[in-house]
């Protein structure tokens, strides 16, 4: 059986993706980890931390969200200009017209508020989304 592609999406210095990638490493099998990242340094922490593959940048968004079973990042990957800039218009329309299931994690952050989260740890937010990566498995 194949195992299901999942695309880790990160920007900055990758701190989150670093996290999901040590967590769905340690909680779930049967996934292969391409992780992409907005810039170098998300892309080497995200790598450093157990993906199986990485690149960096718009085009590599564009090309692994075609790829990907599961997308898992931010909210703001879908948000044009989020993340300080990295996300790009069309980084942002591509991720969220990719045929595949988005877990995004809802980061109120870079002017955007998302109502009702503002309590949740970081480490509260990562378990759930790869809880919700189990189960989409």
């Amino acid at each position: 059986m194949k195992d299901t592609v999942v695309m880790i999406l990160d920007a900055q210095g990758g701190g989150l993706g670093r996290q999901l990638i040590s967590q769905i490493r340690k909680e779930v099998t049967g996934t292969y980890l391409i992780a992409v990242g907005t810039n170098s340094a998300a892309t080497s922490a995200m790598l450093k931390a157990g993906a199986d593959e990485a690149a960096t940048g718009e085009n590599a968004a564009r090309v692994v969200s075609n790829k990907a079973d599961i997308i898992i990042g931010p909210i703001g990957m879908v948000i044009a200009d989020a993340m300080l800039g990295e996300i790009t218009p069309d980084m942002a329309r591509t991720i969220a017209q990719a045929r595949a299931k988005r877990i995004m994690i809802p980061f109120s952050n870079c002017d955007n508020y998302i109502a009702g989260v503002s309590d949740f740890s970081t480490g509260r937010l990562i378990a759930d989304a790869v809880q919700q990566l189990k189960s989409y498995l």
